[in-house]
């Protein structure tokens, strides 16, 4: 399964030939720990020693009257610390070797390091859900693009992770909402600075993995599908009328994705796309499997769980929603720096080595999972000549009424041929919307067009 950027429209699925050896789930007193010392979703409760990391207390609480089309701005706090590549050195030790590199490159990139909030939060079922995989999910490994997770439904698959694997597939099925509505924007910037908008979309996005009105066995009698999502493209004006419309199972191989293109007149299934394709939009700075910093199957490399550490990563970053346009946000060689905050957080490292007899222009990265969301957080991606190339962040926001932190934008670095992509959510007063009504019938080929499917 790919969960493409849950909350854009880039990412399509990747195939692979190999698969890891089964595992098997936690014992139950194990599992007992995310009742006791770990959060309902596998961190640990505590903070840290020096009070830096505070402990996790059940997240921002729940809010509807923030269920608005417009992001809040939550947080009125002003930074710790600003780092810049003068004082870099100072704090190597909490700067993922991206953002280091992005201080070495860049001298009006900064990083602005606000206090610690654990806002990750998910409804009573998504715990309860996911204390009940973490005895009974597996890592099947017989799928033809790669192994996928077995026995798990509408939670984190495997809160107490024992490797890599497990450790990305819990990113790829993290807590995001059971549907909404949002209207991704998506822009290209030059090694110069210019700014060109790529996509204007609006999403509208449903998670059978996450529908609290089912369970396991209805939703694997259902067919397994992770998340179904319609993308209808406004702008720019030769990409008006495009609608893109896909079905990310948890078996790669039974996704599917169709496109209707104005100039076609037609719905056209698509092949898998995948790994280290281009993205069509991007200009070539992000291929399909670097959406989200990593959304794709995990079969072409051997992953490794390094371990747990502190670091300064992007946090409840609603600010970065407040931009008033995309100029504004994308106007430096960088992304604003005033517009991302950044706080200290634990967590996971997984690095990722391609395969023996496996092909990808990308034969190691390096992804950080947030021990309270597993979101991958931020990524490094290197080429054949062992050069960092490639700097990818997440940008986990709060939503209040979700409840969650959740995923609402991210951006990828060439730090070798310049420039960056990144999206955001235009216009502010129709950003996200949680209880978009999505009924099941736009969701299907024949809805794109009276045209006919080919």
């Amino acid at each position: 399964m790919t969960m493409f950027n849950r909350m854009t429209l880039l990412a399509l699925t990747c195939a692979v030939l190999t698969a890891p050896v089964v595992q098997a789930a936690v014992s139950a007193d194990e599992a007992a720990k995310l009742k006791t010392t770990l959060t309902p979703l596998g961190a640990e409760r505590a903070g840290n020693k020096d009070g830096t990391i505070p402990p996790w207390e059940g997240g921002y609480p729940v809010d509807n009257s923030y269920n608005s089309a417009a992001i809040p701005d939550l947080f009125k706090d002003k930074p710790l610390l600003t780092i810049t590549a003068q004082n870099a050195d100072q704090y190597k030790d909490k700067l993922t070797e991206g953002t280091l590199g992005l201080l070495k490159k860049f001298p009006s990139f900064n990083v602005q390091v606000f206090p610690t909030r654990r806002t990750a939060a998910a409804p009573q079922w998504v715990y309860d859900n996911t204390f009940a995989n973490a005895t009974r999910a597996t890592m099947d490994p017989s799928g033809e693009l790669g192994p996928f997770p077995k026995g798990t439904y509408g939670g984190i698959p495997f809160p107490i992770p024992k490797n890599g694997e497990e450790a990305i597939w819990n990113h790829l099925l993290r807590w995001t909402t059971p549907s909404y509505q949002t209207t991704p924007s998506l822009a290209r910037v030059t090694p110069e600075g210019k700014v060109i908008p790529v996509s204007q979309n609006v999403a509208k996005s449903s998670f059978p993995y996450y529908d609290q009105n089912s369970n396991l066995e209805k939703w694997q009698a259902a067919g397994s599908n992770i998340v179904v999502r319609r993308v209808d493209t406004s702008g720019p004006p030769i990409r008006a009328g495009e609608i893109l419309l896909q079905r990310v199972n948890i078996n790669d191989i039974e996704s599917k994705t169709w496109v209707y293109l104005t100039g076609q007149r037609r719905v056209r299934r698509l092949p898998l796309t995948c790994c280290d394709v281009p993205s069509p939009v991007a200009g070539g700075i992000l291929n399909f499997d670097e959406v989200e910093v990593y959304s794709s199957s995990i079969g072409r490399y051997d992953w490794k769980l390094v371990g747990k550490k502190e670091m300064y990563v992007p946090y409840n970053t609603n600010s970065y929603h407040q931009a008033p346009s995309l100029e504004k946000l994308m106007s430096e060689k960088t992304v604003n720096p005033d517009f991302v905050r950044f706080e200290q957080h634990r967590v996971w490292v997984v690095e990722g080595t391609l395969k023996a007899g496996q092909r990808h222009v990308i034969p190691r990265l390096r992804v950080y999972l947030d021990e309270d969301t597993w979101i991958a957080v931020a990524g490094e991606r290197w080429d054949a000549q062992g050069q960092l190339w490639k700097v990818t962040y997440n940008l986990p926001t709060v939503f209040p009424a979700g409840p969650g932190t959740i995923v609402a934008g991210y951006m990828s670095y060439d730090l070798i041929g310049g420039g960056y992509f990144a999206s955001a959510y235009f216009p502010r007063d129709k950003q996200v919307d949680l209880k978009a009504t999505l009924p099941d019938r736009i969701f299907t080929p024949e809805s794109l067009s009276g045209e006919g499917v080919r």
